[in-house]
């Protein structure tokens, strides 16, 4: 309020608390008149103290305004600032989630292409082993002819051809390989990418809560969900449906891994064989880290295999198939592996609830470690097993037991091949086989 104004009011009342006296007051002789005006300069000098402890309180009004108004602002312009902010991370959430998108596609077509050619080249090699087969047949007839009647020209001319097509094997294997070599460069970008978007997300996540935080309001403690540490942890998660997907174990880096759903739950499958597509007779350090196609042949890895079977009890069922279409009874086991220091030593225990008396496979209470042709880690002293029948494995000795052995297009009497021992003595040659692990309460 201005000071005129003010000025004004207080005359005002001045004049109102003037009238208000009565004017027939009989005084004292010589003091009624200037005891009216004393009561009239005393209400005077309060309103005017009232008045100046209202224009300070207005004063002090006015500057909590302004600086209550100065707050507001440098808030709004921080909200502001901060929805910007958002809105570009959006905008470059969405531009990253389409270029992974993109690439899924690519990997997809590529997938698609690879199995196409896969099936060429696998109807190739069957055209090429009943051209072998043939060409065998025909040269075992040919030495079996007595020499007078015997074609001599014609043994060398079949042996420049299996020569030949052998070397016509061993180009198209190699493609096989490329081709898988580039499709998992492709799967382990993508797995790159898809890390990153999580990690992304995780963080813009963080953001919208410090966010929320400053502009006052509750944040929201949603839980980051994981992935899965296995494949019967997917199956609890709902999955039902076999194949392909990426878990991470404890301590590990995320891996792929072949699922297989049943009506139990969710096993890990850790090898499988059942057409010779890939070669197992390689070294220490490609059995550690695994090798083989998922959609194929292969071999999940002992490192993989250690991290997975460290999270708890597992249960290792293998399954076979001969030559003549003869499944045996899945074996189980009681399953536990150890790390590189200790050789990836196997432990098993039969799990006799299963009703299976023929065992594929024995460890014994010490356990087995893992050998290859570079190192020699099995129980036989003076022959190194892995060298002797191709293949990495858990030699007790060289007789027992060889899943990971040389795979043949036919069932023929050699150890090199995949092969097992029965109860009953019998060495059983195998065509088809898969390993694969669960925890033990699944099974229970």
């Amino acid at each position: 309020m201005k000071m005129p104004q003010l000025l004004i009011l207080l005359l005002t009342t001045l004049v109102q608390a003037g009238a208000g006296f009565p004017s027939d007051v009989r005084a004292l002789p010589g003091q009624g008149k200037h005891a009216s005006w004393d009561d009239v300069n005393v209400v005077a000098h309060g309103l005017l103290q009232l008045g100046q402890g209202l224009k300070e309180h207005v004063d002090k009004t006015k500057a909590q305004m302004r600086d209550v108004n100065t707050k507001l602002k440098s808030f709004n312009d921080t909200v502001a600032e901060l929805e910007r902010k958002q809105l570009e991370h959006d905008e470059g959430l969405k531009a990253r989630n389409k270029e992974v998108e993109d690439r899924e596609r690519l990997v997809a077509d590529l997938a698609k292409e690879v199995a196409v050619k896969v099936e060429e080249v696998k109807k190739q090699n069957e055209d090429i082993n009943s051209r072998m087969d043939r060409l065998e047949d025909e040269m075992a007839g040919a030495q079996s002819v007595d020499t007078n009647y015997s074609d001599r020209t014609g043994v060398p001319l079949i042996q420049r051809l299996m020569l030949a097509q052998n070397r016509r094997i061993d180009q198209l294997v190699e493609k096989i390989r490329q081709q898988q070599d580039k499709l998992e460069k492709q799967s382990l970008h993508l797995q790159a990418l898809q890390n990153k978007v999580a990690h992304k997300r995780v963080k813009s996540q963080r953001r919208r809560d410090e966010e929320t935080a400053l502009r006052g309001e509750a944040a929201n403690d949603g839980n980051q969900s994981g992935l899965a540490r296995d494949c019967h942890e997917l199956f609890v998660q709902g999955q039902r449906t076999s194949g392909i997907y990426t878990i991470q174990t404890e301590n590990s880096q995320p891996f792929n891994v072949l699922c297989d759903m049943t009506s139990e739950g969710g096993w890990t499958v850790i090898q499988k064989r059942h057409d010779g597509s890939q070669n197992f007779n390689l070294q220490w350090e490609s059995y550690k880290r695994g090798f083989g196609s998922l959609n194929g042949d292969f071999w999940l890895g002992l490192e993989n295999i250690h991290s997975l079977s460290s999270q708890g009890q597992y249960i290792l069922q293998v399954e076979l198939m001969d030559w003549a279409g003869q499944q045996p009874p899945a074996a189980r086991y009681r399953f536990q592996l150890d790390g590189e220091e200790k050789k990836f030593t196997l432990h098993l225990l039969d799990e006799s609830s299963t009703g299976n008396k023929e065992t594929i496979m024995s460890t014994g209470a010490s356990g087995l470690p893992f050998s290859t042709a570079d190192a020699d880690n099995d129980l036989t002293a003076d022959v190194n097993c892995a060298d002797l029948l191709s293949g990495g494995w858990w030699f007790s000795s060289c007789g027992e037991s060889n899943l990971n052995g040389r795979y043949f297009r036919r069932q023929r009497p050699r150890r090199q091949g995949m092969f097992w021992t029965s109860s009953q003595g019998l060495k059983i040659s195998v065509k088809s086989t898969l390993l694969k692990i669960a925890p033990a309460a699944m099974t229970q």
